[in-house]
This record gives structure tokens, sequence and C-alpha cells, in this order.
């Protein structure tokens, strides 16, 4: 009687979609350390994934953080387009989105760590940005050389629930405005329509 020996073929192992499972680590990473806290091996052991995924992907990890600057423009343009159309509310989104999703937060507004020419990232930065200046369009009275000044009041706006959400996520803040950053956001962008 002859035996032949099977021959043992270790089980294929197959991540599903590396491409997402390398941005979440990337995302959980920067939310965790900032966005220079890691290397791309580090994040690829912590994504459980081989050490040349991440490079194979996205190429460097200025790549990866373009990628993630582009997914997190796509999320913040839905989150604000979800806020409607009164910038009181899309500022009150944009503090949301900025609390809830750090990870991306920390790197979409940091063009040196990303390729901001980048065609997706640029049109996903359009469309959120395109949804701000609605909302200053709306209020027609809030620009302070008048209606046509609508770039002034864009970047008023930007600079009030952007700063907010910035000392929020910094713990600068005082200790007393609670623990809930919508909340209190509430009032200091409320002062964006007072005159």
């Amino acid at each position: 009687m002859t035996r032949y020996a099977a021959a043992v073929t270790p089980p294929s192992y197959h991540h599903g979609d590396l491409r997402r499972t390398i941005l979440a680590a990337a995302v959980g990473a920067i939310a965790e350390t900032g966005p220079a806290g890691w290397s791309l091996r580090e994040l690829a052991r912590r994504a459980g994934v081989s050490h040349a995924a991440p490079a194979h992907h996205f190429g460097d990890k200025t790549g990866l953080l373009t990628a993630v600057a582009a997914e997190g423009y796509t999320l913040f343009a839905e989150a604000l387009e979800g806020a409607g159309t009164d910038l009181h509310d899309v500022g009150l989104a944009y503090v949301r989105f900025a609390v809830d999703h750090r990870g991306y937060f920390e790197v979409m507004f940091r063009p040196d760590l990303h390729r901001a020419d980048d065609p997706e990232l640029t049109a996903a930065r359009d469309r959120a940005d395109g949804v701000l200046m609605r909302g200053v369009r709306d209020v027609r009275d809030f620009a302070p050389g008048g209606p046509g000044d609508e770039r002034t009041a864009a970047i008023a706006a930007w600079s009030i629930v952007h700063g907010f959400a910035d000392l929020w996520l910094s713990g600068a803040l005082p200790a007393d405005l609670g623990g809930d950053p919508v909340a209190a956001a509430r009032p200091v962008i409320g002062l964006l329509f007072t005159r």
C-alpha cells in the first residue's frame, strides 16, 4: 500500500478591503497620537497587514494622508449637507464633525501633510466649501462689508467654528463649558448673527 502525502497548502488569507483597513488604522492612529506619531511600518502592524501593504496602496505617508484628507472632506461635506441650509446649524455640524472625526480633522486642514492638489481631495474639499458658502450667502446681512463681501464673511464664519473646534480638541477652553461641544458652541456661533 502506497501512501501519498497530500501537499498541505496553507489557507490563503484574504484581508478584505485592504485599502479600507489601512485607512481606518491611519485615522485611528492620527486620533490617538497625531499625524506624525507613527510610521507606515507601525501602521501596518496596527492594521494587521504586511509591512509593504501601506506603501503598495498609497506610495508613501503623504499619499496615505492625502487619502485620509480626501475621505475626511467627503464625510465632512456629507455632515454639513445633512445640517441643512441654516448657517448656525452648519457651524454646529462643523464642530460635531471635528470632535467625532478627530483623525480626519487633524489632517484635512494641514496642506503641509498631504497633496493639496490631488483631484479627489480637491473635489471633496470644494464640495464642503460650497456648503459653507451657501450658508454665508443665505445670511446676507452677516457680511461686514455688505452682501457683496461673501469671502470675508466666509472666512469669519470658518475662523469662528474652526477655532472653536480646535480649541475644544486641544482642551484649551474653560472646563465650566461642560462636556458637550455642540452645546458649548451654540452661543459662540450664535454671535455670528448678532450685529
